[in-house]
């Protein structure tokens, strides 16, 4: 059996934690081979409630969990760490500006990029599912200085998958038969969730089989607000739904996504024309415990206009957290190394990409 990897959870006492640690101990995200230990995170007020968490955990005899631990602290929480998943953050309350939820949540997740640098395993692969959380990832990794930005996403799969189901339900056909829905940009109701590049598997274009209306008047507005419409309907944001996604992102990431086309938050290199040193979600395809973006997909004017909308809302976040960003966070964040062969960004999280592909042409 593998060794066991080491999992840190943060707000694991909430909502979405409490679907999350059962699907990452039954082996859904990392495989039914893989060994795990929860390194659960919590404020000290909820160390009660993380308590009885652990319990059920425990009363659950999951095989592959290897080991559990409590922490009030981040730098005992994320010790060791092979995966972050970063579930906590600061609600935002009646009558909050939003730049005041941009600045409590910058100073949680720069306390977090400091503790990730100072303990946590090289090779981390960190998720930012808290929000606002493409530019909570920003902050994150920008306080990381000995970490790559690739090692470092927001979560918009959760959009992704909303765009998947609901179009599936439309159209009559089961959501796994549908590939190439692209979520950009940031996670809030300025994303741009794309059909014109998804596709049925037997390669029909789903664009030409909706009605045009209904996809910029009725799908657009409902996947960007489908949390507000989840809270409307069961008086609590979406718990579950989140919990799947994380699961799906980090699987994908950690083992592949078998030449799906996938949404994720991740940093900018400047593909399609986005603004750098911005973590905005793009279409990638994960394989190698790594991600590339999709390139070279047609955008038309009104995509065109969607992705700089969300684009400039990411960019006027950013600014608006500057002061909580290190001195050199941009020049790192810019200059995200390149393959020597292909010129293509190496969204690496730490490997090198050449002497994976030089090691595999020698194995075959």
């Amino acid at each position: 059996m593998k060794q066991p990897v080491r999992i840190a959870v943060t707000g694991a006492a909430g909502n979405i934690s409490y679907s999350l640690l059962f699907k990452i101990a039954s082996g859904e995200m990392l495989g039914a081979d893989q060994p795990v230990i929860l390194q659960l995170v919590e404020i000290p007020q909820a160390m009660g409630k993380l308590l009885g968490v652990a319990m059920e955990l425990e009363d659950c005899a999951f095989p592959l969990l290897h080991g559990i631990s409590l922490n009030d602290n981040l730098l005992d929480g994320f010790r060791g760490i092979h995966y972050a998943m970063l579930v906590g953050a600061r609600p935002r309350s009646k009558g909050m500006e939003r730049a005041d939820l941009l600045e409590a949540n910058a100073e949680i997740f720069a306390t977090q990029g400091k503790a990730l640098n100072k303990v946590a395993n090289r090779d981390v692969k960190a998720l930012v599912i808290g929000n606002p959380a493409n530019t909570n990832c920003l902050i994150l990794a920008g306080n990381a200085p000995d970490l790559s930005p690739t090692q470092f996403c927001s979560m918009t799969r959760l959009d992704h998958n909303r765009a998947t189901g609901i179009l599936g339900n439309k159209l009559g056909i089961n959501p796994s038969d549908i590939d190439g829905i692209c979520v950009w940009g940031n996670h809030s109701p300025t994303m741009y969730p794309d059909l014109h590049n998804a596709h049925v598997l037997s390669g029909e274009l789903i664009i030409d089989q909706i009605d045009q209306a209904w996809y910029k008047n009725e799908f657009i507005p409902r996947i960007q607000k489908r949390g507000s419409e989840i809270i409307e309907a069961r008086g609590l944001s979406s718990a579950a739904s989140a919990a799947q996604s994380a699961i799906d992102h980090m699987h994908d990431w950690a083992l592949g996504s078998e030449g799906a086309v996938v949404s994720m938050g991740i940093i900018s290199d400047g593909s399609y024309g986005v603004s750098k040193a911005i973590y905005y979600s793009f279409p990638v395809i994960c394989e190698f415990g790594s991600y590339q973006i999709v390139q070279d997909l047609p955008i038309n004017a009104y995509g065109q206009k969607m992705m700089k909308k969300t684009e400039q809302e990411l960019l006027y976040e950013k600014a608006a957290v500057a002061h909580l960003l290190p001195p050199g966070t941009a020049e790192k964040l810019e200059n995200i190394p390149r393959c020597r062969r292909s010129n293509h960004t190496l969204f690496d999280a730490g490997i090198d990409m050449d002497e994976l592909y030089y090691k595999a042409a020698r194995i075959s």
